[in-house]
């Protein structure tokens, strides 16, 4: 495989990973449950942070997602 190759798997799966646990925050939002939520909410922040220091986003989106799951996990 070539190293652009194995790269753009590399940032696809974290990507990827990042999305599915935004939607777990928004899944465990809507379903009300409360200790679900907050161990969502523990992941997305950790997977976004993971993508922005792996450069797969950059650091201003990062704080923009973690901003948009704060949002959703938040009672209103």
């Amino acid at each position: 495989m070539r190293q652009d190759d194995k790269r753009r798997m590399n940032n696809r799966s974290k990507a990827s990973a990042m999305k599915t646990a935004m939607r777990r925050v928004k899944d465990a939002a809507e379903a009300g449950d409360a200790a679900k939520l907050e161990e969502a909410v523990s992941l997305a922040y950790k997977r976004i942070d993971k993508a922005a220091k792996a450069s797969v986003i950059h650091a201003n989106t990062a704080a923009r997602r973690k901003s948009l799951v704060a949002r959703t996990a938040s009672p209103s």
